[in-house]
């Protein structure tokens, strides 16, 4: 169960933590995930946790950022319902996560993000999180054309790089964003298991 948490953390650092120096872009990463203040969260909202609103950005963990984040509130959405919100406050890590935004989730079936957040399919759920999340540390500036990562959930996306843009499987790799524990790699389609 503690694997499974960690493994979540690097789903929520997509998010984004310090937007300096992405390798896909400092300017997407600052339209996709502001490294804006986080404020004080009521804990009854987001279990024991409490973000810090005055670490620097290269402090921030997948937590921090992804709660305060605009464009990934589905993803924290989905992180509340599987009850990893508490298991991602840990600051360290070595996770590289695919990190779908909010128009990533609204691309998928109607239905299907409110068939997930249901307490019955926290199973699958999870599993579509594990899905996006890997460890260790893998920057775009190390990935291959055809390279193919094994997943938090067993299975396999292949990267694809042509003419200096990436991709994992389907959806491409709009920003990577370096974290305190890990990297984020903001992706603009759900990576679903295959």
């Amino acid at each position: 169960m503690r694997a499974r948490g960690m493994v979540f953390v690097a789903v929520v650092t997509l998010l984004g933590c310090d937007n300096s120096g992405g390798a896909a872009g400092a300017a997407s990463a600052s339209a996709a995930a502001p490294a804006a203040s986080v404020a004080k969260a009521d804990p009854a909202q987001h279990g024991n946790y409490v973000p810090v609103s005055d670490k620097k950005d290269s402090e921030k963990t997948v937590v921090d950022v992804a709660i305060g984040s605009p464009n990934h509130t589905t993803l924290v959405a989905a992180l509340k319902q599987a009850d990893l919100v508490d298991s991602l406050a840990s600051p360290g890590g070595v996770y590289t996560v695919f990190a779908p935004t909010n128009a990533a989730f609204d691309k998928l079936p109607p239905g299907t993000v409110d068939g997930l957040m249901k307490p019955e399919k926290k199973a699958d759920l999870a599993a579509i999180l594990q899905h996006h999340a890997m460890v260790p540390i893998v920057n775009t500036k190390d990935m291959k054309d055809g390279q193919q990562l094994v997943m938090a959930d067993g299975k396999k996306i292949t990267i694809h790089v042509k003419d200096g843009k990436y991709m994992a499987d389907d959806a491409n790799i709009v920003a990577s964003i370096p974290c305190a524990n890990g990297v984020v790699h903001v992706v603009d389609a759900v990576i679903v298991p295959k």
